[in-house]
């Protein structure tokens, strides 16, 4: 098993979440112990940064998708020491983020629930764009960089980022407040070629059918790997409420099948329950 911790410097934590970078549901039966050995119904068009129309675009995202986005999600491990003041400082600087035109959706919140001993993450962000090229312009604008040196770094002591294309979005691309992901992270064992990491694709995709109360779904293959220890595959489904979400748990059934096609070619998995919080832009 690869180490599961690192030491983060200033430049490594903001690289991590993205300046120098230009989640597939399974149920806690895809368990984060793996063994080791073994059509949209409008299409958007990409946008000028700073251009007047972007803010148009963005507003309307919440009711419908572009045929592809790019989802950015980072996790994070706050120190045990850190009081809530300050945690919640590095949430309010997150989540006015969302104000920058690249972006299309931004949330900032703690994990609902960590179905994964091995790593104990404490928060995530995840977020959408309509191009590499606008998640690089994000990472890169100086109010980004200001919240990752003076919230972010003193307080974590652990952090993880995985950017993948999302295509054939259906549904809006703003999730609503309330609604519940679940984000599962796949590293697979040393040595595999394209075969098999299409083979572990393809069983995620297959879990979407059936699975009814799902809202949404994507899944893809990591494009960052310099911080993504390892995970190459991610994938996020997302439900109404943390109801539907919880009463997965209940049907292991579900994705059995999936799960016993690509047991064998995993070396760990990362899940991760995630309530999407309310709106925090026009208080920010």
């Amino acid at each position: 098993m690869r180490g599961l911790s690192i030491s983060i410097s200033d430049d490594d934590t903001i690289a991590m979440l993205g300046l120098k970078v230009r989640t597939l549901f399974f149920s806690p039966l895809f368990s984060s112990s793996s063994s080791s050995s073994s059509s949209s119904r409008t299409r958007l068009k990409p946008y000028l940064t700073s251009s007047p129309s972007n803010l148009r675009i963005r507003m309307s995202s919440s009711s419908s998708a572009p045929s592809q986005i790019i989802e950015h999600v980072v996790l994070f491990k706050v120190k045990d020491e850190t009081g809530p003041e300050k945690v919640a400082g590095m949430m309010s600087g997150l989540n006015g983020l969302t104000s920058l035109d690249q972006v299309l959706h931004l949330s900032a919140g703690p994990i609902h629930r960590n179905r994964s001993s091995a790593f104990n993450f404490t928060h995530m962000l995840h977020s959408r764009y309509s191009s590499k090229e606008d998640l690089s312009a994000y990472s890169g604008h100086p109010s980004h960089v200001s919240v990752v040196k003076e919230s972010v770094l003193p307080i974590c002591e652990d952090l993880m980022a995985v950017d993948w294309v999302a295509g054939n979005l259906s549904g809006p691309v703003e999730p609503r407040p309330g609604s519940a992901m679940r984000l599962t992270f796949m590293r697979l064992n040393e040595g595999l070629g394209d075969e098999e990491k299409e083979k572990v694709l393809g069983a995620v995709g297959e879990i979407k059918d059936c699975l009814g109360s799902l809202d949404q779904m994507t899944y893809g293959e990591n494009f960052s790997p310099a911080r993504a220890k390892g995970f190459s595959i991610a994938s996020i489904a997302i439900f109404p409420r943390v109801n539907e979400l919880e009463a997965l748990d209940s049907i292991p059934e579900v994705v059995q099948l999936q799960k016993d096609k690509v047991r064998d070619l995993l070396d760990h998995v990362i899940v991760i329950d995630y309530v999407v919080p309310p709106s925090q832009s026009a208080s920010l």
